[in-house]
């Protein structure tokens, strides 16, 4: 079994890219916005963390995201939210063997991509990164134009 590491910063700031298994064509995370939204609140109840920035894409999402001090445990806020996220879908996806046998669903590509950040620059470049991901995608012309962003904050 592979051993993963991450570096870990309590309170710390990080960057995040979190992919749906199959990402093309899936639109998957646009159509069950709100109830990403709202596993997102949930799990921020119990388990506190403060949203610099976020970004849904029809198959993936970036988000930075703020830690409390003295925390740094955001594996298991991810894990609560994909699996709240993927109880609240009707199960209809392909599933491997594998992951048949293990009783997981087909939705989420199993791990996440996570960056500590570093400054204010590094900072900055992640939160336009999440914003301008939509032009990049060529989904919308402007940042603006897409609703699932937080740049409307």
């Amino acid at each position: 079994m592979p051993n993963y590491r991450r570096y870990r910063v309590l309170g710390g700031t990080y960057f995040f890219t979190v992919n749906l298994l199959e990402r093309y064509p899936n639109d998957c995370l646009i159509r069950h916005v709100e109830s990403l939204r709202t596993v997102v609140r949930e799990t921020r109840k119990h388990w506190p963390f403060h949203i610099d920035a976020w970004v849904v894409l029809s198959d993936h999402l970036h988000c930075v995201w703020t830690l409390p001090d003295g925390d740094d445990d955001n594996s298991n806020r991810w894990r609560l939210i994909k699996q709240g996220f993927s109880k609240a879908l009707p199960m209809t996806e392909r599933r491997s063997a594998v992951r048949v046998a293990r009783g997981e669903r087909g939705i989420w590509q199993r791990r996440f991509w996570d960056h500590v950040i570093r400054d204010d620059g590094d900072y900055a470049a992640h939160v336009d990164y999440c914003h301008i991901n939509p032009v990049k995608h060529g989904l919308v012309g402007r940042v603006s134009d897409w609703p699932y962003s937080s740049f409307h904050r």
